[in-house]
């Protein structure tokens, strides 16, 4: 119900009055619209805390486990550079050390002339070898040529060979110490008689181990004839008499490792104190005793009869 005396208008809300015009401006009756204001900011009540989104836990330890696993990744393949290139220097260092030794045993191996420093080391290498290169019949020949009275060449005949046996058990005490001082190696014996079957001649080779030794031991052998290699003798041979007293006179030679002993006597077994000295000077025994050991000690000492030119034969 409305008031007397007031005038309304339904639904109608009353409007704000218009500012006043300035200048004439806006025109008097004509509406102005209403500046929208801006919508009001929302802030927090006071003494409520902001509220902060969490990050989920399983994805923390997923993104740290990834960090781990990358790192671990990353230090393993330095470690496999690290070692391939530690290998490959190892490689190359032994492919190096392999081709240099194979040239040098190409250059070694490969056919070259020898020098007369290598030519005299053959030499020396092939005399002392001899004693087991060479069969027995060639150090001990069956017969041996010299010469005898009024210039006539004769025969010695080989009556047996020894066993080898150490040197201080073929020679004298004296010897034998000199002997094994400058490290004799073995002895080798035989016995040979004469053409005419009246002496005979023991000879015994010791083996050095090089001619250094030869000459060192020679020089301190005693001078004495009566000791030196021991005899041989073979039952029912002419040698079968012929002991340590038969022995009329003892020598030696010396040539390359070797130092060539002889001794000599009587078949029938005459001792040395049974014989003048005169006799014996006179004798044709030590002449014959002497040339069969000295063609036994020139055929171990010679020189070979070939001497290579190159390191594989004669073709360089």
């Amino acid at each position: 119900m409305s008031k007397p005396g007031r005038h309304q208008e339904p639904g109608r809300r009353p409007q704000a009055s218009a500012p006043p015009a300035r200048d004439g401006w806006p025109p008097p009756g004509s509406r102005v619209p209403r500046a929208r204001s801006a919508p009001a900011r929302r802030t927090p009540a006071s003494g409520t805390a902001r509220r902060v989104r969490a990050w989920p836990a399983a994805g923390r330890d997923r993104l740290a486990a990834e960090r781990v696993e990358l790192a671990t990744l990353e230090r393993g393949i330095r470690f496999r550079v690290i070692f391939l290139i530690l290998m490959g220097t190892i490689l190359a260092v032994a492919a190096t050390d392999v081709l240099t030794g194979a040239a040098g045993l190409f250059r070694e191996t490969e056919a070259r002339p020898l020098t007369p420093a290598e030519q005299t080391r053959y030499i020396k290498d092939d005399i002392a070898g001899r004693w087991h290169t060479w069969p027995a019949d060639l150090v001990f020949p069956t017969e041996l040529q010299y010469i005898g009275l009024g210039r006539t060449q004769q025969y010695a005949r080989r009556i047996g060979l020894a066993p080898e046996v150490p040197c201080r058990s073929g020679v004298d005490a004296a010897t034998g110490s000199v002997l094994a001082q400058h490290g004799c190696r073995t002895l080798l014996r035989a016995s040979y008689t004469d053409q005419t079957s009246t002496f005979v001649i023991t000879v015994g080779i010791a083996v050095l181990r090089d001619e250094e030794a030869q000459i060192a031991a020679a020089a301190q052998l005693p001078v004495d004839d009566r000791v030196g290699v021991r005899p041989v003798a073979f039952p029912g041979t002419a040698s079968e008499l012929f002991g340590a007293a038969q022995r009329q006179r003892n020598g030696w030679i010396p040539v390359g490792p070797y130092i060539v002993f002889s001794t000599a006597g009587y078949r029938d077994g005459r001792t040395r104190e049974s014989i003048p000295r005169e006799e014996i000077l006179h004798s044709e025994l030590w002449p014959t005793a002497q040339a069969v050991a000295g063609r036994i000690a020139r055929a171990l000492g010679d020189q070979p009869s070939a001497v290579p030119r190159c390191t594989q034969g004669n073709v360089c």
